[in-house]
């Protein structure tokens, strides 16, 4: 008996053992993760909060060889060609999404989802040459549309898959529960189910948006740049990425300042949507359910 009671409490040790020795595993990858994210939120924040400036955020770039000047025609145009991939990509992710979750079960909706997980792994540059040849080519000059374009390109897959896991979480009474009171599949899916996903299906399109809105290389092949104000959605224009990229590999040591205001105000940007959009989520979530 006390050879037995000893064997197990030697086990009990090693389990004790590979318990912490997991734990610490995973502090160490969580510190892994967590510590080159925060030095760099550090250094864009520390660094760009030093040098903003109204005028950065107003006016027009100055020549290189004068210091000041802004950025405010690539904040406008970051907006009008994220803007432009969001109309194009919230509908078509969505949809695809949809059907890949409710209508999905057979050979299309698999092929579906394969063409999904590929194209999510896309790498940008390739977006971005696509859309240079279907688009800038044909129109014969670059374009904030064919820039919205590309970037709809990577914002769809990750809608798109987000929306079906987002749909599939939704427990199964609630769609039943529909069905037996006669409201048709497709009502059900729109006004019960997806209002219920609601919320993940958000974080899928803040995590998308995200990504689109920090692109370089897809606009360099569209929307190009310039260093004036927008002139139509058809015309080329300035944009965040593209003049951080720009700025940054300049010789000019001013520039590079405002490459660090530009990340930070990327940044603000970026943490100000899905900031907003978690926010009225919330509300109206709270006033569906009459609180």
């Amino acid at each position: 008996m006390r050879t037995g009671g000893s064997s197990l409490s030697l086990r009990l040790r090693l389990r004790l053992l590979r318990d912490h020795v997991l734990v610490g595993l995973c502090v160490v990858a969580l510190a892994c993760a967590i510590v080159p994210l925060v030095w760099v939120l550090w250094e864009v924040v520390a660094v760009g909060a030093a040098h903003i400036s109204w005028e950065f955020l107003t006016s027009l770039p100055n020549p290189p060889t004068v210091g000041g000047g802004g950025w405010a025609n690539a904040i406008v145009g970051s907006g009008v060609v994220v803007g432009i991939a969001l109309a194009i990509g919230i509908p078509v992710g969505v949809g695809t999404g949809i059907f890949m979750s409710e209508y999905g079960n057979n050979p299309l909706g698999r092929a579906t989802r394969f063409l999904c997980e590929v194209m999510a792994g896309l790498p940008s540059i390739v977006a971005g040459i696509v859309a240079y040849g279907l688009i800038v080519i044909t129109m014969g000059h670059f374009s904030a549309l064919s820039g919205g374009i590309a970037l709809s390109a990577l914002f769809v897959p990750i809608v798109a898959i987000t929306t079906q896991e987002a749909l599939q979480m939704v427990p199964r009474h609630q769609r039943e529960a529909s069905l037996a009171l006669g409201v048709a599949e497709a009502p059900t899916t729109l006004r019960v189910v997806l209002p219920a996903a609601m919320g993940n299906v958000l974080t899928g399109m803040m995590i998308a948006t995200a990504r689109v809105a920090g692109e370089t290389a897809p606009l360099l092949f569209t929307a190009f740049g310039s260093r004036y104000w927008m002139e139509g959605i058809d015309q080329p224009t300035a944009t965040i990425p593209v003049n951080i990229y720009t700025y940054a590999i300049s010789p000019f040591e001013h520039w590079h300042t405002q490459a660090w205001v530009g990340a930070l105000v990327l940044l603000s940007i970026v943490l100000f949507l899905n900031v907003a959009a978690r926010t009225l989520w919330a509300r109206r979530a709270r006033f569906m359910a009459g609180a």
